[in-house]
């Protein structure tokens, strides 16, 4: 294909403006590159800031404030700030929260000089793209693409979404009000953590998920202590079944019947089982490359897809997507499409953020890994109850647990349920990417009182096992 027009000639052309595509874009341009961003969408940040992360992590905290639940065990179980809580109440700071973080990407990327178009953008060849909106189409060139386009909530013939009764994940906030009862269908991220919010709310929640735990790749122990917390917030849990098709009453309530021959019924219907790929307007096929079924890109090391002018980033690709895993992808993905081997990251270090009520986080191995891979190892745990921060802030449920190696203790893993698992967790990714092992926690002294302290607690506890060979 001939070139485009000078003025749509660039060093770096990023699809899609979530964390992963504002990375990119953004990191090509502080190598003073010429850099465009394709989003479309007519707002910036992608699912992430308009559908996913932003709003599902502020309805929570708008769950916990208006519900009381972080106050309960003090204040006693009818305890709440607001008595009647409506969908209208936590679409409130929702609609705050999402129009602040869109200005604030908005103002990154103009402080940055990048080229902002709206549009579907569709491979023509290697390195020319189609951008096609309402005003029509436009042709633009790059020796770099980046494709950081995201997923959508998967769909399926067996759940008819009708946007009212039965919703995906993208629609949440679009329901009039708030249901008695809520059918989940999906064990995933996505689906337990609407669960913890709903059953917060004091929704009857019943979730179904096909396989025969939560959360598989998780730490089994601290799953088992989240799956005790949902069934104590009286959540019906149907494990190893699956949904064989969704029907609509005619009294406006919605019944699932499971390949077992259950019915479940309820008021509303939340299908949240995976999420696909946005490749179907991409046009892969014009350059040589291929997506899976849920519309995933293989992608190598560094990112880059078959097509050697073209990398890929974020959720498209698949696990684990997370918005800050995505932020780092994109920024590698801008690093080497202009030969830069000089950043480097240790995915082993990634931490993972679930925010389900209450919130999970980790790193590292976990006890079924390390005893597969037959790594003599011990473990460490602390309770939140023990400490005095976790019996101010009311939260008597958490627990801290590390994994050590037995020989060097070396630490493996870091794992924690309970409110801020997710801040208290840097402490050990710190400890962990700097090569410390558990004699770091009993050798330091910590905030008193702060949750910080469940590390020398579980660092001591480990210890104490050790020596007895328990």
């Amino acid at each position: 294909m001939s070139s485009a027009p000078t003025g749509n000639v660039y060093d770096l052309i990023v699809i899609g403006s979530g964390p992963a595509g504002q990375r990119a874009a953004i990191y090509g341009a502080k190598l003073g590159k010429r850099v465009a961003l394709i989003e479309m969408r007519e707002v910036v940040g992608g699912a992430c800031i308009n559908t996913g992360t932003i709003p599902s992590k502020t309805m929570r905290e708008a769950v916990l404030h208006l519900s009381g639940y972080n106050y309960r065990s003090i204040y006693g179980m009818n305890y709440r700030v607001k008595e009647r809580i409506t969908m209208a109440d936590l679409a409130f700071r929702v609609q705050h929260v999402i129009k602040t973080e869109i200005d604030v990407t908005e103002a990154q990327l103009s402080r940055n000089n990048i080229d902002m178009f709206t549009g579907t953008a569709s491979f023509v060849d290697a390195t020319h793209l189609k951008v096609t909106n309402s005003r029509g189409d436009n042709v633009y060139e790059s020796k770099n693409i980046i494709i950081a386009t995201g997923t959508k909530p998967a769909a399926s013939d067996k759940v008819p979404i009708n946007g009212t009764t039965i919703i995906n994940s993208d629609l949440v906030l679009d329901l009039k009000q708030l249901p008695k009862t809520m059918i989940i269908v999906g064990g995933g991220v996505i689906g337990v953590e609407y669960t913890c919010m709903f059953a917060a709310l004091g929704v009857r929640c019943t979730l179904i998920e096909r396989r025969p735990r939560l959360l598989e790749f998780a730490d089994q122990e601290i799953v088992e202590a989240l799956s005790y917390h949902l069934r104590d917030s009286r959540v019906t849990m149907r494990l190893n079944e699956e949904v064989e098709s969704v029907v609509e009453n005619e009294d406006g309530t919605v019944t699932a019947l499971l390949e077992s021959k259950k019915k479940v019924q309820g008021d509303a219907l939340l299908y949240a089982v995976g999420r696909q790929g946005n490749v179907d307007e991409l046009q892969l096929g014009n350059i040589g490359v291929d997506s899976d079924a849920r519309g995933r890109i293989p992608v190598d090391k560094d990112y880059r897809t078959k097509c050697a002018s073209v990398f890929a980033v974020g959720d498209v690709i698949g696990f684990p997507s997370l918005a800050s895993v995505s932020m780092e992808q994109g920024r590698i993905s801008a690093a080497r499409a202009f030969g830069d081997e000089s950043i480097l990251s240790n995915p082993s270090f990634y931490p993972y953020g679930i925010w389900t009520i209450p919130e999970i986080s980790f790193l590292g191995k976990t006890e079924e890994q390390l005893t597969e891979e037959d790594v003599p190892y011990e473990v460490g745990v602390a309770y939140y109850r023990e400490i005095a921060r976790g019996q101010i802030r009311g939260d008597t449920t958490g627990r801290l647990k590390l994994i050590f190696h037995r020989e060097n203790k070396s630490i493996l893993g870091v794992h924690i349920i309970g409110e801020g698992a997710s801040e208290l967790l840097h402490i050990g990714q710190a400890v962990m990417a700097l090569g410390g092992n558990i004699d770091y926690f009993v050798e330091t002294v910590f905030n008193y009182p702060t949750l910080a302290e469940c590390y020398k607690v579980a660092a001591f506890n480990g210890l104490n096992r050790l020596r007895r060979g328990d």
